[in-house]
Parts: structure tokens; C-alpha cells; sequence
């Protein structure tokens, strides 16, 4: 980001990515989606997908922060008609109205056929996916699967690492990207935490530890300088519903077991799903705060889905 000539960030709020400035480095706040947002033909609506895949309105009631907020649309729109002034595009005309620029959706994508009207249902309506009723759009009409060659492609144990296991980093269900909202996790019931790494209990007794146990855990890439290990320490052991072998840990609390060495050779993707590690018990243990308040007995979740 920082090699960049120019960085725009149109945000709702300020957050840490905004420090990492390019050469030129402008700011726009907007409308939040919960705040009014008129304009010439009245209060506009945008268009949310949430996690099932439903499309529905929002509308946002509250007074705005600031009479000089303009809404996404009005930004990347003032923005189109600066630098193109040539431009056959009339964009007053299509942020005057946000039903106009469905329109213009509809008529690219067929999946949002009829959506000005279809989003004035109650709850909107669901994009179609072909894979949720088991209907397979491929030459042969079956779900095609393709072997993952674990030992080429995900980043490997160096040598005379210790019964390593593989982590990934995984979202709690209190947690939208990397945004936490509480610190519980319906799914794998966990409350009041995050510090904590979820292994099979078979894998937790082959190290001597149980559940409950703090535990220091280490990544053992091969390509990690031996000299600067990745550690982080005093995590509590959580037995879990997880594959032998396999250990999870909520990022961003695990983050820093990731190398930015070891990334998918298309994607670029940082190898959060594929780190190896070594656990052990704790070297210096000690109880936190917040496993103070939480911890008690087996309630940290012994078991999951």
C-alpha cells in the first residue's frame, strides 16, 4: 500500500488499513447504511446480500453525522464525472434515483431479473445457486472434485519439528471479517474468550495435556528463520470435534504464527488455513482476566460442530 502513487478510501468510520497511506492518500467518509441518505427524488434505498445469499433493502432512519456526508454512490459518481468529462454516462441521473442503477444491474447480470420489485418483499429474495439444490453446471453433471496436493502446495514442517499439527484461523460467530462484536462463540461454545486453540482430544493426550491446559503454541515452517520464532503464549486448550492432526485458533489472535513467506503461488493468499505448529504446555502459565471470569470446570466447550 505504502508503493502506491495514490490511496482513496471511501469509510464510514476510521480504521487501522487508513494508516498504511500511499504517496497521496485521501479519506472520504459517507453515509453509513443506517443513516437517511435523500437525494433529488427522495430517500434512496441500497441493496444488501446477506450470508444465505438474500437480497433484500435497507433504508437507513437516522439524521445523518454531518450535512457534508455524501453516500457511496454520489462519491464514486462525482468522482466518474471529474475524470471523464467526456463521458457518455448522465451519472446525476442515475444518483438522483438508486432504483436507476438496479436497472442498470439487472440488465448486465439475468440472476436480478425484476429486482427493483423483487427487493420491495419482506424479506427480499434469495440469488440463485444451482449447488444448493444438488444440480451440477459442468460438462459431465456431477460435482467435479479436484485433489489438493497437500505436501506441494501448503507450506511444510522444517526439519525436526516435533508431531507438528496444521491451524487455521477461523472466525467466531460474534466476529464479521475481522470486526469482533463479543467475544462468544455459539459455535463452538465458547464464552467471554478468544485465547484459546481447539485440538482433538486424542492429539491434546499424546502431548501429555488435557482439556483446559494453557499451552504455548509455535509455528514450525520450514521457510521461518530459526532465529525469530513465531510464538504465542498461554493460550488455553479447548478438545474438540476437529480432525486428527488438524488445530484451529481465532485470528486475529493467531495472526501472528502466519509468515508472510508462505502464500498461495496464485492467490497471493497468506497460508492462514495451513500453518504448521507445535503445541506444548505452557512454559510460564498464567490465568487472564478474561479466562478468570470464563473458565469454570469444562465451560470453555468440550464440544462443537
Amino acid at each position: 500500500m505504502r508503493k502506491l502513487d495514490l490511496s482513496v478510501h471511501i469509510a464510514t468510520k476510521l480504521n487501522r488499513s487508513h494508516l498504511l497511506t500511499g504517496k497521496k492518500n485521501y479519506i472520504l467518509p459517507c453515509l453509513g447504511r443506517t443513516e437517511m441518505d435523500v437525494q433529488e427524488t427522495g430517500p434512496q434505498s441500497v441493496t444488501v446480500e446477506d450470508s444465505m445469499s438474500m437480497v433484500h433493502a435497507s433504508r437507513g432512519t437516522l439524521p445523518p453525522a454531518s450535512d457534508h456526508l455524501k453516500s457511496e454512490s454520489a462519491i464514486v459518481a462525482g468522482m466518474a464525472r471529474a475524470a471523464l468529462p467526456n463521458t457518455r454516462v448522465d451519472w446525476d441521473w442515475l444518483v438522483a434515483d438508486y432504483s436507476r442503477i438496479r436497472d442498470k444491474i439487472e440488465a448486465v447480470f439475468p440472476d436480478f431479473a425484476g429486482y427493483n420489485e423483487k427487493v420491495k418483499l419482506p424479506r427480499g429474495f434469495r440469488l440463485d445457486i444451482p449447488a444448493s439444490r444438488r444440480e451440477w453446471r459442468t460438462s459431465t453433471g456431477r460435482a467435479n472434485f479436484v485433489v489438493f496436493d497437500s505436501k506441494r502446495q501448503r507450506p511444510q514442517a522444517r526439519a525436526g519439528a516435533v508431531n507438528p499439527l496444521v491451524l487455521a484461523t477461523v472466525r467466531s460467530h460474534d466476529q464479521y471479517n475481522t470486526t469482533i462484536y463479543g467475544k462468544n462463540d455459539r459455535y463452538r461454545g465458547i464464552t467471554g474468550r478468544r485465547d484459546v486453540i481447539f485440538l482433538n482430544e486424542a492429539d491434546l493426550a499424546e502431548r501429555g495435556l488435557e482439556h483446559g491446559d494453557q499451552v504455548d503454541i509455535e509455528a514450525v515452517t520450514a521457510t521461518d528463520h530459526p532465529g525469530q520464532p513465531r510464538i504465542v503464549r498461554n493460550f488455553t486448550a479447548v478438545a474438540f470435534d476437529i480432525a486428527r492432526g488438524a488445530a484451529a485458533a481465532y485470528y486475529p489472535e493467531a495472526n501472528g504464527l502466519v509468515s508472510l513467506m508462505n502464500y498461495d503461488a496464485r492467490s497471493g493468499t497468506p497460508s492462514y488455513k495451513s500453518v504448521p505448529i507445535e503445541v506444548r504446555r505452557a512454559a510460564q502459565p498464567g490465568v487472564s482476566q478474561e479466562a478468570n471470569k470464563s473458565m469454570q470446570g469444562r465451560s470453555v466447550g468440550a464440544t462443537g460442530n
